[in-house]
């Protein structure tokens, strides 16, 4: 297994730090059965890459094996923001069959945390997404790990995202502080709801904290409106910076 830097972690604060550490519990607390677990938003920008991530690293710390998954093959913005450079292969490369399952797994230099990229855009994201390589995929990876983290594509916005939370067993909702209209976070859940991926609970980002500014400021800016408005046209780059 090839080993990757992650070069460019942000260093939470103690405030964030201790929301992780209560979003970790949490999620363990729901019980044993819940190992795959969907990270998904309403729109872009709403910072759930980087509560995925961080939900993944934190889990990682207490010893329990992890892999993180990026789902988001339209959008991916891992490689660009962690500024990692030997990552050449990806989900795609393995459901479109090019490679397989040990060539597409990487070992980080976080402890007990595993990654699997998105790997370049393809034609077909929710096809490939909803395929039996996919499903497999899934099978391997829970006999393997104690807790899959998948960074999805917004719910509220493209197939892709209902595609992968059908094969998880619970969901995070990301919803972004000011931002977020009540009727399209219940319009997200509904669509959770038709395909009966458990919600396991929201997580409300980018709120003002006393002293600390937002936590945009560590997971970055609201840069888009509408999902649509990007994901209308196949734009994302392999490797791109972004906030998602």
């Amino acid at each position: 297994m090839v080993t990757v830097n992650i070069n460019k972690i942000s260093k939470l604060d103690n405030q964030v730090n201790e929301s992780y550490k209560r979003l970790r519990t949490n999620v363990q607390l729901c019980g044993n059965d819940i190992k795959v677990i969907a990270v998904t938003s309403n729109i872009p920008n709403e910072g759930k890459s980087s509560v995925a991530f961080y939900l993944a690293s934190s889990m990682a710390e207490t010893g329990k094996k992890v892999v993180f998954m990026d789902c988001d093959l339209r959008k991916s913005v891992l490689i660009g923001r962690y500024r990692i450079k030997n990552a050449k292969l990806g989900l795609t490369h393995y459901l479109s069959g090019q490679n397989e399952y040990d060539e597409v797994v990487y070992d980080t230099n976080v402890p007990n945390l595993n990654i699997i990229f998105s790997g370049p855009v393809p034609p077909n994201p929710a096809e490939l997404l909803g395929g039996t390589k996919f499903k497999m995929l899934l099978s391997t990876l829970r006999r393997n790990y104690d807790y899959i983290i998948m960074d999805t594509p917004p719910v509220g916005s493209v197939i892709d995202g209902v595609v992968v939370a059908q094969q998880c067993d619970g969901a995070i909702m990301v919803i972004s502080h000011a931002e977020i209209s009540v009727k399209l976070a219940l319009n997200t859940k509904t669509q959770l709801d038709k395909c009966d991926c458990k919600i396991l609970g929201a997580v409300l980002n980018k709120v003002p904290l006393a002293g600390s500014g937002y936590y945009g400021k560590y997971y970055g800016k609201y840069y888009g409106k509408y999902y649509g408005k990007y994901y209308g046209k196949y734009y994302g780059n392999y490797g791109s910076y972004g906030d998602e």
